[in-house]
């Protein structure tokens, strides 16, 4: 066996190997193929859909062989992108071929090779429009098929501006398909414009319904008789027009939304698709009278029913007819915790009769007496056109609150509406002998307007029947309407949300296909018999009494059917039976779709971008917005921007150019040469909604040449510095390269400036007061800092300044004050009679340098004569130094001229008109040095805003704002920070220290306080000026302000060096003021002409910036220590109980008897006030409450907080003051009189202690009301405290339960309290109905004028209205 077995396996092992050799032959080749595949080169493709902006950032991204046919890309770019093959072109957007515009051949049989494809590099392309048509989408059921395609598809959002639209209103709460278009449905879809998706679900529902569709395109619209605009007929006419020919997605309603006569905001109020239903159709008969159309409403929705009373005794029955338009169906029967389940049963209910019995009995006719009876109603005749109401929003009681009710209720799909015709009890005989002979009542089925008196006069009874045949007529009538009463449904108009809001859509049938349709604003998708089902609300739940809480909210609410009758049901109008005039009106709109869609597209195609111009006069940067077709070629892109500057008058049009331009660094990237025939939209990167750069209109002089700008270039502004006569020169502009050295970048200036680069010194500004000396030959430029934008400044002079360390030389502190260096405008005061006193004090210690007018004779004159206003300074400093110093010595004798000037605003913003001084410092002559304060010898003070407020009125909260949040300590300092003080410390600091020390409470006279709690003296102790440390740069000369200025007004330029202090600032000012430094105030001018008064003299000018405004107004500046506080008169029977008076300077320390003596001469020349010191008193201020009252011996900032714009109270008295103490409570108490219904005035009294025993007794006492009929009540509100007549009695809580005053509910702790009192035994007196009315006018009237709130009302929801000539009458009185 073995020998035969070995015999056997030698055949066997040749086969295994015969195999095993063809398999790795096999297996060779396949590798080989793979390899060779492998060695194939590939393609990187990247594509980009620039049909709509909202794709355009999107980027799809393809690696193919390179033999992929052209054919196979479009078909991998459709599927990847989920466009419809074929319906889109793709177009180069890089390498060789981007000037190459037409479209890629889809049909060719090229590979991608051989089409221009490089393999190993990005090849991007465009996808774009075919023929102006956007890329059809390809629809979900015939997507693909592989199961990674749900990853890769990027496919297209919802078009932006396809809908010829902006506010496209996109739901993101139904489950319907939004991507199917027009070409699928066959339906276009309604915009939102807001709010208005219930008049959409309506107007869609109208469209399909085939006899009012046809009965309106067969009304014709006569221009000559009326506007097209405001015709509400006419409006639906197009509307349905466009619904039907139109190849949008989704059109507007706004035609028809103006023609109703409602504006924008109508667009945002939400209504009951019903409401509008009934008022359009009352619209549309008004429209249609004496016209075919007159009686469409009616013939098509409008049935009858009979409203009737049945006596149960006699039989005798009174009733009328009414019409309805609908049927409101109740969802949930009042008081039951069930719902109807369906339709059916909701409809029998409505018919089903109620008995009146008990006390609601039926007072007969015949019977003369109240009997049982029977009352309910009975459908006569029923629409062609049935709509069905389902009443799901109810009021609940018990939350007082409307409720939306979810309830499922189901409808058929066919309805037979026999069954509720005509159906009542058929035991009484009197019953088939009623008739319709009475009166037709136009109104509702639902209406509750039902009659007590059914019977006519002279005692004949209208529902008895004296002819047999007309109740044979009519039983054989109501049987042929049994047997035809099969309605089917085609409209269901479906609520999602609750009572409060929500959104509406509709789900309707078309009678062509049967098919149904969801038409959700612009979304219009197929749906099935599931979907309506859906719509019946309801859970799976019981229908029990919460089951609507847990309900869905997406349910019907209006059902509309149609009676199946072959004879009347009607077919839509093909285009070929259009009346003539709508044939005409179809291409007229067919030609505007045409035209719009020709404007879209070059919308779409459109490049916007920023464009910049140097104006070549002007020399101001203009900024506007260029749009410029993406097929322009860049020479028509220059004229277009050339004529858009308006330089035709300024220069040539071959002296412009377009260059690409980065406006935040103010660097000009590239120029564009050989490039004029170049497409915009190449030059540009495409179509795009915002660009990363922008464009510059650059211009030449005719003798010039344009730079060449290369990418990669930076750009070097360069100020050429002269030593010799310390001025800087304008800038040269240069570029270099970032990888060229220190030495080549001053081979570069030299050729540009010709000047030697041997000895040239660079110094580069990297940012502000950051000055670089470039002293490395062979660092490069990037090292050094550069970047897209430089400045520089050169200086090639052979002097021996070059020797000199840099931070001591010439050069240094030239570029050092030129960068520090500001232009600052300051208005100076005009010489107002009120000022002649210190005016003549002045010149009389000066000599002639305080008189203004010579003053700026000499600046002006200072050309010719070489005077200069430094020269009048040097002449009138130790003037001014001496009388500073008699000034401090003889005291302050200038009180009684203090500055009453009144602020400029009330409200006061932040300033954001900070400007960049960076480049505006340039060509200024820096001449003499002027002395500055020590900073050694500066102190801290706290601000002290002056008013600057026009109608006197600032409050408190108001001050409290001036004197924090716009404080100094952080309203000058444009980074926002805290400014660096002389002392090491910061504003912050500072001042919660000063708050610290304010409540040691030191003993300290006022005129002799060392702390510093107010602004600082601009001189020390021994009046020396404090300024003998530093040099300052200051030049002024005179200026010519811009036209509405105010005439006459005298205006200043002044550079400065911003490191001066206020100080020094104001004292260079004094010759041209006329007046000392002391005896004016300097206002900085904001934005919006705000303006803050500038008073901490040891602060430096850093945080102004150029060409900042300043004012300067006359008045006595701050002194250490002092407060200006604003004065108003407290009149407490007076419809404004609150008047501005003046301004005065408070000190700290000073006595209250002090301030009162202070300003009784001010009172008396200022506002005519004659008083004595006694006849007086001056009280706490809070808003426009009265509150503290000071009394004589309390001291500022000891005993009275004071601060910076503070307000306090001046009243005068009416006798001897009786505030001695206080432990002494002062409250303004007024009698309420209700027999008289009227309020007494105010009346003071002053109680010694809190007791409310007191409090009733010195009430008793002033109005001889006895003790035990006192009963008072705490004022509400502001001072003081107004509350209308009609409400007091009962609105204020009357006689608290409390022993004293200073607890709960009353909280009276303080002076100033409003209580109000009356007589308990006085009875209310009654009122008419026309007295209240009057008296309620008079009321709301003086309540308004005091600005006091009169009754709390709640925003009415605005009515549904269609106003038939086009416009709401403006009614005032109108809600």
């Amino acid at each position: 066996m073995v020998p035969s077995e070995e015999n056997q396996l030698v055949p066997k092992e040749d086969m295994f190997w015969s195999c095993r050799q063809s398999i790795f032959a096999e297996m060779k080749k396949k590798f080989s193929q793979v390899e060779s595949a492998a060695e194939e080169p590939r393609v990187l493709c990247i594509i980009q859909d620039t049909t709509n902006s909202k794709t355009v950032n999107e980027r799809v991204t393809l690696n193919l062989p390179a033999s992929t046919p052209l054919k196979r890309l479009f078909e991998d770019v459709a599927s990847k992108v989920g466009y419809v093959n074929g319906t889109f072109d793709l177009m180069w957007g890089n390498g060789d071929n981007v000037t190459d515009t037409t479209p890629i051949d889809q049909n060719s049989d090229k590979t991608i090779l051989d089409a221009g494809f490089e393999p190993g590099k990005k090849n991007f392309l465009h996808l774009t429009d075919r023929d102006g048509e956007q890329p059809h989408t390809m629809p979900e059921e015939s997507g693909t098929t592989d199961d990674s395609a749900q990853d890769r598809f990027i496919g297209p959002l919802p078009r932006e501006g396809s809908v010829g639209c902006t506010n496209d209103y996109v739901s993101q709460s139904y489950s319907y398909s939004s991507v199917l278009s027009k070409s699928e449905t066959g339906y276009v879809g309604l915009v939102n414009q807001a709010m208005t998706c219930y008049l959409n679900s309506l107007l869609q529902t109208l469209f399909m319904t085939p006899e009012f569709r046809n009965a309106l395109y067969k009304w014709e619209f006569e221009e000559s008789e009326e506007d097209p605009v405001t015709s509400i007929p006419y409006q639906l006419q197009r509307l349905f027009v466009l619904l039907q020919t139109s190849k949008k997605r989704a059109i507007e309603t706004t035609d028809v939304t103006r023609s109703f006569g409602w504006d924008s905001s109508e667009a945002w109020q939400q209504h009951d698709v019903q409401e509008l239903c009934r008022v359009m159709f009352d619209a549309l008969e008004q429209k249609w009278k004496q016209t075919e159309q007159a009686d469409l409403i009616n013939q098509l929705y409008q049935g009858k029913l009979k409203d009737y009373v049945r006596c149960l005794e006699c039989g005798y029955e009174g009733w009328r007819i009414d019409t309805y338009l609908d049927i409101p169906l109740v969802i949930r029967p009042y008081g039951s915790n069930q719902a109807f389940a369906s339709v059916e049963e909701a409809l029998h209910a409505f018919i089903q009769p109620e008995i009146l019995d008990g006390p609601n009995q039926y007072f007969c006719e015949r019977c003369k007496k109240k009997c049982d009876a029977r009352k309910g109603l009975r459908f006569l005749h029923f629409p062609y056109l049935l709509t069905l109401q389902l009443k799901r929003f109810d009021f609940d009681y018990t939350t007082m609150h409307r409720i939306k009710l979810n309830d499922r209720m189901t409808f058929p799909e066919e309805l037979d509406m026999s069954v509720f015709i005509d159906v009542e009890d058929e035991k009484s005989p009197q019953t088939e002998s009623c008739t319709d002979s009475g009166a037709e009542n136009e109104g509702s089925c639902h209406s509750d307007q039902m009659s007590n008196d059914f019977s006519n006069d002279d005692g004949v009874d209208e529902g008895i029947c004296l002819e047999s045949n007309s109740a044979a007529e009519r039983l054989s009538k109501a049987g042929s309407e049994k047997s035809s009463l099969l309605y089917e449904l085609f409209s269901v108009m479906v609520h999602s949300g609750s009572a409060a809001g929500g959104h509406y859509y509709a789900c309707i049938k078309s009678f062509s296909d049967d098919q149904w349709y969801s038409f959700n604003d612009q979304h219009v998708s197929k749906i099935t018999q599931e979907d309506i089902k859906k719509t019946y609300g309801g859970s799976s739940g019981s229908r029990g009494y919460y089951s609507s809480a847990f309900a869905s909210s997406t349910n019907a609410y209006m059902l509309i059917y149609r009676l199946k009758d072959p004879t009347r049901n009607a077919k839509f109008l093909e285009a070929h039976e259009y009346p003539e005039h709508i044939k005409q009106l179809v291409q007229k709109e067919r030609e505007l779709e045409e035209q719009e869609k020709r404007q879209r597209e070059i919308e779409r195609n459109t490049c916007k971008i920023k464009l910049f111009c140097m104006h070549p006069t002007k020399q101001i940067m203009m900024e506007n917005k260029l749009e410029v077709h993406k097929d322009r070629t860049l020479k028509e892109a220059v004229e277009i921007a050339y004529k858009l500057m308006d330089l035709e008058e300024a220069v040539p049009l071959d002296c412009c150019r377009l260059v690409k331009y980065d406006e935040f660094h103010d660097y000009l990237e590239r120029s564009y040469e050989g490039e004029e025939d170049t497409p915009m939209g190449l030059l540009l990167g495409g179509v795009k909604s915002t660009y990363m750069f922008d464009l510059l209109l650059e211009t030449r002089r005719p003798d010039q040449i344009f730079q060449c700008y290369k990418p990669g270039e930076v750009m070097v502004k360069v100020h050429v510095v002269d030593l010799k006569t310390e001025s800087v020169a304008p800038p040269i502009s240069v570029r270099a390269y970032l990888n060229q050295t220190v030495s080549e970048f001053k081979q570069l200036i030299s050729k540009a400036t010709h000047l030697p680069a041997e000895t040239m010194r660079v110094v580069l500004e990297r940012c502000y007061n950051d000055l670089r000396l470039l002293n490395v030959s062979s660092k490069t430029l990037k090292a050094e800092g550069f970047f897209r934008s430089n400045k520089v400044f050169i200086e090639s002079s052979e002097s021996l300044d070059r020797h000199v360390a840099y931070t001591d030389s010439h050069l240094w502190k030239l570029l050092d004050r030129h960068a520090n260096t500001i232009r600052l405008y300051v208005s100076l005061p005009e010489q107002s009679p009120g000022s002649q006193f210190r005016r003549a004090v002045y010149q009389k210690s000066s000599g002639d340098s305080g008189n203004l007018d010579e003053a700026c004779e000499r600046v002006k004159g200072s050309v010719g004569n070489m005077k200069s206003v430094e020269a009048i300074l040097e002449e009138s400093t130790e003037k001014l130094k001496s009388l500073s110093l008699q000034q401090q010595q003889e005291g302050d004798n200038g009180d009684s001229s203090k500055s009453t000037e009144a602020s400029d605003f009330e409200n006061i913003e932040s300033p954001l008109n900070e400007v960049d001084s960076s480049a505006s410092a340039e060509n200024r002559e820096l001449e003499n040095q002027i002395q500055i304060s020590d900073p050694e010898n500066l102190q801290s003070e706290e601000r002290s805003d002056s008013d600057v407020n026009n109608d006197r009125s600032t409050s408190s909260v108001d001050s409290d704002i001036l004197s924090s949040s716009h404080s100094s300590d952080t309203l000058c300092n444009v980074d926002n920070a805290p400014l660096p003080l002389a002392n090491g410390l910061d504003s912050h600091s500072i001042t919660s220290s000063r708050r610290s020390k304010a409540n040691q409470g030191k003993k300290e006279t006022w005129d002799t306080a060392e702390e510093d709690s107010g602004t600082d003296s601009e001189y020390d102790e021994s009046g020396k000026s404090r300024g003998e440390a530093q040099y300052m740069y200051f030049k002024s000369e005179p200026y010519t302000a811009d036209e509405g200025s105010g005439e006459g007004q005298k205006w200043l330029m002044v550079h400065v060096d911003k490191r001066i202090t206020l100080s020094a600032f104001k004292q260079h000012l004094e010759p041209f003021v006329g007046v000392p430094s002391s005896h004016f105030k300097v206002f900085r001018v904001y934005a919006s002409n705000q303006e803050f008064e500038s008073v901490r003299l040891n602060e430096t000018l850093s945080s102004f910036s150029d060409d900042n405004k300043i004012t300067i107004r006359l008045g006595r500046a701050l002194k250490k220590g002092e407060y200006r506080v604003k004065v108003y008169q407290l009149l407490v029977n007076e419809p404004e109980p609150c008047k501005f008076l003046l301004d005065a300077v408070f000190a700290k320390g000073m006595t209250v008897r002090q301030s009162k003596e202070e300003l009784l001469p001010q009172l008396r020349e200022q506002c005519g006030l004659d008083l004595t010191i006694d006849r007086f008193r001056l009280r706490k201020k809070t808003w426009k409450n009265p509150g503290t009252v000071f009394l004589d011996y309390h001291i500022y900032e000891e005993d009275i907080n004071i601060s910076s714009n503070w307000e306090v109270f001046l009243e005068i008295l009416d006798g001897v003051e009786k505030m001695k103490s206080m432990s002494q409570l002062a409250v303004l108490s007024r009698r309420w009189r209700p027999s008289e219904m009227k309020l007494d005035s105010f009346q003071e009294v002053v109680l010694e202690s809190s007791s409310v025993e007191e409090l009733r007794e010195k009430l008793s006492e002033i109005s001889g009301i006895p003790l035990e009929n006192i009963e008072f009540a705490k004022g509400r509100g502001t001072f003081p405290c107004d509350i209308s007549i009609l409400e007091i009695h009962q609105d204020l809580d009357w006689n608290p339960k409390v022993s004293t005053l200073n607890v709960w509910p009353l909280y009276i702790c303080d002076d100033g309290a409003v209580i109000f009192y009356r007589d308990r035994t006085e009875e209310l007196m009654e009122l008419t109905d026309e007295q209240r009315n009057e008296l309620m006018k008079k009321e709301s009237s003086r309540l308004q004028k005091t600005g006091h709130r009169v009754t709390y009302s709640p925003r009415k929801e605005k009515a549904l209205k269609i106003y038939l000539d086009g416009a709401p009458n403006k009614d005032l009185t109108q809600d």
